[in-house]
């Protein structure tokens, strides 16, 4: 069948995705094919297969992804979420160059026991930022990503870690006021809960995977919110006074990972 591009199919085992210039299929067992059509730009392969493909691959092999870029510190991840231009790989960029080594960018995989102990799984190692985060962070940028997507893939200044480590938390990156000090606020109760509820299109592929009634969906988050450390960090986006918040930061996540 003709499969329109920006167009996506899961049923059981299998994943189809079709973009510009790209065909990507899935099936469980079987490995990825590709298809490259003629206006395929090769830059915007690997795009795709960490993106919306490495999703689904997961979602179908029964982990559950969460839209974060994560960190390590005292053997345990700690994941910041939020919207697109939160600044989750700004952060994670900036908290490797004060030693923390990444362990993932942009999409966080669990292992989610029945109890709901959850287990976070390594994930692609190619952080990318747009050319302020990468001056404001002091990468180094390597590649443009593509010519349609102006962010540059950086390497990680502490190194990375690719191995299963367990959760230390989950922090939720939110704007404050212009001039404001940075905090740290603890989720509790039933936010708790309702903060797990990712409206993002890696939880939109799980769901389809797992075909969860809305109770358990509320079951899934209510297990998972018993062992699981969820914050709130609140920050001025202040270009001129970028680091001390996130010097802040990395000693308030160090002293509450340390024990």
């Amino acid at each position: 069948m003709e499969v329109e591009p920006h167009t996506h199919f899961l049923s059981g085992d299998e994943f189809l995705l079709r973009e510009p210039g790209f065909a990507f299929y899935y099936r469980k067992g079987h490995g990825v094919t590709v298809d490259r059509y003629d206006d395929a730009d090769p830059a915007e392969e690997a795009l795709y297969l960490h993106g919306s493909v490495y999703a689904a691959v997961a979602c179908i092999n029964g982990l559950m992804p969460v839209h974060a870029s994560g960190v390590v510190i005292n053997g345990k991840v700690i994941a910041f979420s939020g919207p697109a231009g939160a600044g989750k790989s700004t952060l994670v960029a900036a908290m490797t160059r004060l030693g923390f080594p990444l362990f993932c960018d942009d999409t966080l995989l669990l292992a989610v026991a029945e109890n709901g102990l959850a287990t976070c799984l390594p994930g692609h190692k190619r952080m990318k930022l747009w050319p302020d985060s990468v001056e404001l962070t002091e990468s180094v940028a390597l590649d443009v990503v593509s010519a349609d997507y102006a962010k540059y893939y950086v390497t990680p200044a502490g190194g990375d870690v690719a191995q299963p480590l367990p959760l230390g938390a989950l922090v939720f990156l939110e704007p404050g006021e212009a001039g404001s000090e940075p905090a740290l606020i603890p989720v509790t109760g039933g936010e708790k809960i309702a903060r797990l509820d990712d409206d993002h299109y890696t939880r939109a592929l799980f769901d389809k995977v797992t075909r969860h009634t809305r109770a358990q969906r509320f079951a899934l988050h209510a297990a998972l919110a018993k062992h699981i450390s969820v914050w709130r960090y609140v920050r001025n986006k202040d270009k001129d006074n970028f680091w001390p918040p996130i010097r802040y930061l990395a000693e308030a996540l160090s002293d509450m990972t340390a024990s």
